[in-house]
């Protein structure tokens, strides 16, 4: 492994970043490299029992604490960041979840005002299990307990911005961001479109489980101990976040509404399946349409996230992202991952 270079960064507290642009790299990194950050859970570590409400030990916007960004050299606008996730583990034995005032898919918002009272803050410890790989609910108002599974996955990750524009930690868009889809855990690459200079890569919201939609708003939140593989591909962009899998590619949209998120994913899956099967964008169209799946990753942050999922098997045979002379760089990142290991 003497030329795949291994960093280990673990941020101290005033090193966070809670913006997408306009903040300073804390490392600058050559690709490909091996990654091995830790990142703090989304109330910055300050949910620590069920008497801890986020109204009174979390201040606003001083949530989401990402860890980075880090500069990639020779990241230039037009290129796409590939981030594939070797591991995500929690750095903690149990995590934290609950209700917030004003926020989540089934109460009243500030956008979607109502005149009936916000519901009311309770906290939910999970107690993880690493070795049974379970999450532990226990019910706040009863005796009901209930083992879930884990599923370790990162709910923001992304690159700075276009336009110069900082954007909140809590917000997804085409930089990446807040997306929240169970979809970005360990084996997964993510694309990401360079916008800036460096790219200015950044990750946190780990997430020990989180049913698609993160109905109430807030996952299974816990600290994580990631590693992650990153490479450039010079020259191919990607206008929205996508993620391949061994099984599937998926491209992400998030706007408001919903339908929009959706339109955007759909779109941006039809345009990347015509151009690796070399279909008619209607002809491509009729395909997805026929054959895609469309798991929701949040209904409830600033902007709503809508994946798109096309398993590989009902595509052309070729590299998901790059052309014949990367072959394919998610299998590339794989191997990188298993030197990585060894």
């Amino acid at each position: 492994m003497s030329d795949l270079e291994v960093i280990s960064f673990r941020p101290e507290p005033e090193q966070y970043a809670w913006t997408f642009g306009g903040a300073a790299p804390v490392k600058r990194i050559r690709t490909p490299a091996v990654l091995e950050v830790y990142t703090e859970d989304c109330f910055a570590g300050r949910v620590r029992s069920e008497q801890d409400l986020v109204s009174q030990v979390c201040e606003f916007p001083y949530l989401n604490p990402q860890t980075g960004p880090f500069h990639i050299e020779g990241a230039e606008p037009g290129d796409t960041v590939a981030v594939h996730f070797v591991s995500i583990e929690p750095a903690r034995s149990w995590a934290a979840s609950t209700t917030v005032p004003l926020f989540g898919a089934l109460t009243s918002t500030h956008l979607t005002a109502t005149l009936q009272e916000p519901l009311p803050e309770v906290v939910w410890l999970w107690q993880l299990d690493a070795a049974a790989r379970t999450c532990r609910f226990s019910a706040r108002r009863g005796s009901f307990e209930m083992d879930l599974p884990m599923d370790p996955m990162h709910g923001t990750v992304g690159v700075a911005p276009a336009s110069l524009e900082v954007r909140s930690a809590l917000v997804p868009d085409a930089f990446g961001g807040n997306m929240d889809t169970p979809e970005m855990r360990a084996g997964v690459t993510c694309y990401l479109g360079v916008n800036v200079p460096g790219a200015l890569l950044s990750l946190g919201d780990g997430h020990a489980r989180q049913g698609e939609g993160e109905t109430c708003g807030v996952a299974v939140e816990c600290a994580m101990n990631t590693v992650l593989v990153v490479d450039l591909i010079k020259g191919v962009p990607c206008p929205w976040p996508r993620i391949e899998s061994d099984t599937h590619i998926m491209s992400a949209g998030s706007a408001r509404p919903l339908e929009d998120a959706f339109r955007i994913a759909q779109h941006d899956m039809v345009t990347w399946v015509a151009g690796l099967c070399g279909l008619d964008p209607l002809d491509a169209y009729q395909l997805v349409t026929q054959a895609v799946e469309s798991p929701l990753a949040n209904v409830c942050d600033t902007n709503y996230t809508s994946i798109a999922k096309m398993a590989k098997r009902y595509l052309a045979s070729g590299p998901a992202m790059g052309d014949a002379v990367m072959d394919g760089a998610h299998a590339r990142l794989r191997e990188l991952a298993d030197e990585y290991r060894h």
